[in-house]
């Protein structure tokens, strides 16, 4: 039967194999990456040889049987009972030994594959992500790791066993009778040929059920995260959805009982033409045996081989498929771990010296990379990737930040605010200029050494799905309780936390939905204070908060920014008036810069951006200085 599943399954992936172009190279890759387990993977085929042998001895000890039984040779049935015994014990002991080894390999393959993908995808730029269809990628880390792992387990073990076991089975059969071998082998293409057809139609009913399985987990996954699930009820169609779902699970269900069939089908036509070969063999040599042509026992044992040449012969005959099919799943790992990391460690990089505060942008110029330098076609579900070069989303950034200032960057929408900010952090490199810290270059430094220098605190602070400890910790994974409480006391939410039947132990939700925008926003600050940077970036930190929550998060911010220079991207412009210097982006440029005073007094972008905010509060006239004077007496009189 496992030569049935491996036969199916060898015909279902043809057409996938057909459809994939492995890459030069792929076979020397996966060779060095066997080196490791060359010693388990010899003891394996070891194990592998022997069993294919005692395979064939078995029924050639049988026939043996029924000839000492024939010419009442007692003790001899007996040594030869013994014999066969002897090898039942010794094929239980090989197949243990092969499944422990094969498991060894194995797993052991799946955990470096999966290992180093994983590492390497988390190494890969932010714009990756930004493409790739989570799903795809998730895949790659578990359906094609497992596909490669079979290249040592199934697909090595099964070449050398059958090709092992056919040699010998052949042989020996053809040395008793070729009469009876030649004949009983003309079923054989009987099997083979409808076999191709039904595997051919079992892949396109696979595929279909793959796609419609993908589509239901997709809609699962929309649905069941909490802003699907609230979009849902809101509009009030959750009929509709289940009416949707169900259409889909019935079309998975009829494609499932087609799939039952058709593997059935299979099977039994496998078993049948077996069995038919099999009483062919006890027809033709029971007549032969009746003419004194041979034994008796030679027929029982033609019989028993003939069982154990049939696997061999039709797995074989899909070898090239098996082949290609691990072949194919290592290219597809390959392919992930052969994309360029956005960003490395350069050689001998240096420490940032503790406490630097001053940052630098010396004549920067950015453009993101094009989508075939990041991504991968089949990872996007597209045919071709676009190649085209992005136009330069910063032109000729010239400004420094001291230690201790706060500098705020406004301006419209898509002027280059965010993607400055990421320079410092070095989530993208600079494609032209510097960017330094501390008076060093932050591609000469340690990755460690920046993200400890560097703070970030983003308008929807992304929190895991663990405890608020474990989320805390992710910025200091030594930190003590004290410690944590400490921040949390300096983010203006420890008394909330404290508050919590399990404090610290309590369990935020998926993306932190247990808690409100400004209770996260709390949280992801006391995150930045216990990491206790020099440099902190808030990029638009309280744009999308309510009044009251803002208020909260803003005295939380006083607090992380006390001592510390901060680069500040502002939406509200009313949270950056303090600011040290405001730099207004426009188009990738700094169009202006100086003090709140200097810029509304200069009447330009930052000017009508701040009117335009403020436009039904303040007349367009106004200075700044009026505007200090009209908002008293609304203080007075709201009391």
């Amino acid at each position: 039967m496992s030569t049935s599943w491996s036969v199916l399954r060898s015909i279902q992936n043809a057409d996938r194999v057909s459809r994939h172009q492995v890459r030069a190279g792929t076979t020397q890759r996966i060779v060095r990456f066997a080196v490791p387990y060359r010693r388990d993977i010899t003891v394996f085929l070891l194990t592998v040889v022997l069993a294919a042998g005692i395979g064939v001895a078995t029924p050639l000890l049988a026939g043996d049987v029924i000839n000492s039984i024939t010419s009442g040779e007692s003790s001899a049935v007996v040594r030869l009972a013994l014999m066969i015994a002897a090898l039942a014990v010794a094929e239980a002991l090989l197949s243990l030994a092969q499944r422990w080894y094969s498991a060894r390999i194995g797993e052991g393959i799946i955990l470096d594959l999966r290992t180093r993908v994983y590492d390497h995808v988390q190494r890969m730029p932010l714009q990756f992500f930004a493409r790739t269809q989570t799903g795809a990628l998730v895949s790659r880390l578990n359906n094609d790791v497992v596909g490669a792992q079979r290249a040592f387990t199934s697909t090595l073990s099964g070449v050398v066993s059958n090709v092992i076991q056919l040699v010998l089975t052949a042989g020996v059969m053809f040395t008793l009778s070729w009469q009876i071998t030649g004949l009983s082998l003309l079923l054989l293409p009987v099997f083979i040929v409808p076999a191709r057809r039904v595997g051919k139609r079992l892949a396109e009913i696979t595929r279909e059920s793959y796609n419609l399985d993908a589509k239901m987990n997709a809609t699962m996954t929309e649905r069941f995260n909490v802003s699907g699930a609230l979009l849902v009820k809101l509009f009030g169609r959750p009929g509709a959805e289940a009416a949707r779902f169900g259409e889909r699970a019935t079309r998975v269900r009829d494609i499932g009982v087609q799939q039952a069939m058709y593997s059935r089908t299979f099977f039994v036509a496998m078993l049948l033409v077996a069995s038919l070969a099999q009483a062919l063999t006890y027809g033709l040599g029971g007549w032969l045996a009746v003419q004194g042509s041979v034994s008796a026992g030679t027929v029982v044992t033609l019989a028993l081989l003939l069982t154990r040449l049939y696997g061999p012969l039709t797995a074989l005959s899909n070898v090239r498929v098996d082949v290609m099919s691990a072949l194919v799943s290592f290219d597809r790992v390959f392919e992930v771990l052969d994309l360029e990391p956005g960003i490395t460690e350069k050689t001998g990089a240096a420490e940032i010296p503790p406490g630097s505060g001053r940052i630098e942008f010396r004549d920067v110029r950015f453009r993101y990379p094009s989508a075939d330098q990041v991504s991968l076609a089949t990872l996007e579900d597209v045919s071709t990737l676009d190649a085209r070069e992005n136009e330069e989303v910063l032109t000729g950034l010239d400004f420094t930040v001291e230690p201790g200032q706060m500098v705020a960057l406004v301006g419209p929408s898509g002027a280059g605010k965010s993607t400055l900010s990421m320079l410092v952090s070095r989530v993208y490199d600079v494609t032209g200029g510097s960017v330094l810290i501390g008076g060093v270059d932050v591609r000469d430094v340690t990755l460690d050494s920046l993200r400890d220098t560097v703070g970030v605190v983003t308008q929807d602070s992304h929190l895991f799905h663990e405890t608020i400890a474990e989320n805390l910790r992710y910025a200091r994974p030594g930190a003590t309780e004290e410690q944590m409480w400490e921040a949390l006391t300096g983010a203006r939410i420890a008394a909330l936390v404290r508050a919590l039947p399990d404090g610290l132990d309590t369990v935020v939700g998926e993306r932190g939905y247990r808690f409100s925008g400004g209770e996260k926003q709390r949280l992801a600050i006391a995150r930045l204070l216990l990491k206790q940077p020099s440099i902190v970036i808030l990029d638009e930190a309280t744009a999308h908060l309510d009044s009251e929550s803002e208020a909260a998060v803003q005295r939380a911010l006083t607090e992380a920014l006390q001592g510390r220079t901060a680069l500040v991207i502002a939406h509200r412009l009313s949270t950056i008036r303090e600011a040290d210097q405001i730099l207004v982006l426009d188009r990738g440029r700094i169009v202006e810069r100086g003090t709140h005073t200097e810029l509304i007094g200069a009447g330009g972008l930052y000017a009508d951006l701040y009117r335009t905010q403020f436009a039904d509060a303040i007349p367009a006239p106004m200075r700044d200085e009026e505007i200090e004077i009209v908002t008293v007496p609304a203080k007075v009189i709201e009391p």
